[in-house]
């Protein structure tokens, strides 16, 4: 089951790839860095007031699903949820918006922030209905619907940005592909939805569950974007272009990978709890971490490797320099926070402990935040990222410790080392090869090196199993054709 729905969610983690790296060669170029840097704080912002309002909700439809499916109280669930979402939404829309109206500002400011609002909202609304979906199983449906919200949104931001909205433009865009997608949902989401009498307790106990899980979620977006509000303080709109740039290279990279296994096999955690107990959830929860190592691992190291030829290809050349810097820093962060946050926080959720989640969350960004107030001041972008990898280290070692005291989850060392070992031959091979001069050409032949000397290494051992995973349909076609 598990490696099917991997499949099925997969287009949408590779239009996520596409417009993730789409994004920044485009913006990097079609923005100046000052709105490239405005549109990544705004971005920030928005992610940081979506996570705040919407994101507990999210997270108790998520987890409350299979268990209202398994009493047959799906449409009381659905009618709950929309109607907080409703009420959130009309606030939210209220009270940011006479914000945005009144406080002074430049009139394209004031357009980008009106643009961000509407996709806030939107983009919540569009996420309680994929995650609805995504809690049902419905891979197909869910992948369908969120790689066209993507490619539509990046697509349509592309000609706003164009047009001469400059900031305003991707938020513009990524609002009326998301408009589209929830004018096709949220009519069938609501015809099957009926008000019963647990509608208010049930409401209660979806903020009782999701309240600190969003909270968890705050702090963790404030330790992968907060750093760019006090370089914006410290240093300019331009240079948080060039940190976000940077960032969201190496980041996005392994995000992708790390979203794609966790929000694919999250929902089958939770089942299988529910549904077989314990050891099946164990079981799933095993074979998710070790195919994390197999693919996170490589990817990281890689990043690391190739930072400049990357960066000088991939992002505008007025911040490339600068944006090759951090990449090293921030592949090392995102492999850490892609483990803590889609592996070793399933403790936490599967054991009902958000509130010890959010805790360890709260004291993370708390320490990114002294971090960066020393070390930016000394040294620039490089002590942001490097104050986000030792935050990241610290977070994902409490997580580690003290998750095997809420829930137990498997930790595959077996697995990790062999795809470590793997991806250290795989290392030593791109930095044998020769500069090639050109940056798409030098970066081209590392990666397609890196990748065939890594799928030899890894199946050569074994790593996550992948060498037996590629045996068994093979040996059942051949068996089944001898019978």
């Amino acid at each position: 089951m598990l490696n099917r729905h991997l499949l099925a969610y997969l287009p949408v983690y590779a239009a996520q790839a596409v417009v993730g790296f789409g994004s920044v060669i485009v913006f990097t170029r079609l923005l100046t860095p000052d709105e490239y840097g405005r549109y990544m704080l705004l971005l920030a912002g928005a992610a940081l007031i979506g996570t705040a309002v919407f994101t507990w909700l999210d997270a108790a439809v998520a987890r409350h699903h299979a268990r209202c499916e398994a009493r047959g109280r799906m449409p009381g669930h659905l009618f709950t949820a929309w109607r907080i979402y409703g009420v959130l939404a009309l606030v939210s829309v209220l009270l940011a918006g006479a914000v945005i109206a009144l406080i002074p500002m430049d009139p394209a400011l004031r357009t980008a922030c009106a643009f961000a609002l509407a996709y806030t909202v939107i983009r919540s609304g569009v996420t309680l209905a994929m995650e609805t979906r995504r809690a049902a199983r419905q891979a197909g449906r869910f992948s369908a619907l969120e790689t066209f919200t993507l490619a539509a949104g990046f697509g349509l931001g592309v000609v706003f940005a164009h047009a001469g909205l400059g900031a305003a433009g991707p938020f513009a865009g990524m609002a009326l592909a998301g408009l589209i997608v929830l004018l096709i949902e949220a009519p069938i989401h609501l015809s099957r939805a009926r008000r019963d009498r647990a509608d208010a307790p049930r409401a209660i106990a979806y903020f009782a569950y999701g309240g600190p899980v969003a909270f968890s979620l705050i702090f963790e977006h404030l330790l992968s974007v907060g750093d760019r509000f006090l370089i914006a303080a410290f240093m300019g709109e331009a240079a948080v272009g060039a940190y976000s740039a940077g960032y969201a290279l190496a980041d996005r990279s392994l995000s992708i990978i790390f979203l794609w296994l966790g929000m694919t096999t999250g929902p089958l955690l939770v089942a299988a709890l529910e549904h077989e107990g314990r050891e099946a959830a164990r079981a799933v929860a095993r074979r998710t971490g070790a195919l994390m190592g197999l693919l996170g691992f490589p990817a990281a190291l890689g990043l690391i490797l190739v930072a400049e030829p990357a960066a000088h290809w991939l992002i505008g050349a007025e911040i490339a320099g600068e944006a090759a810097g951090i990449i090293p820093f921030i592949a090392l962060s995102g492999l850490m926070n892609g483990i803590m946050t889609f592996y070793f926080h399933e403790a936490y959720v599967l054991g009902r402990r958000p509130r010890a989640m959010a805790a360890v969350m709260t004291a993370a960004a708390g320490l990114n935040l002294a971090l960066n107030l020393v070390l930016i001041p000394l040294m620039g972008l490089t002590g942001a990222a490097l104050a986000t990898v030792i935050s990241y280290g610290a977070a994902l070692s409490v997580c580690v410790i003290h998750g095997r005291s809420v829930f137990p989850l498997p930790i595959p060392s077996g697995d990790w080392l062999r795809a470590g070992a793997a991806a250290l031959v795989m290392g030593a091979a791109i930095l044998a090869l020769p500069d090639l001069g050109s940056a798409p050409a030098d970066l081209f032949a590392r990666i397609a090196v890196g990748a065939i000397v890594y799928a030899i290494a890894a199946l050569a051992l074994d790593a996550a199993g992948c060498r037996s995973q590629l045996a068994a349909p093979i040996l059942l076609r051949l068996t089944g054709a001898r019978a």
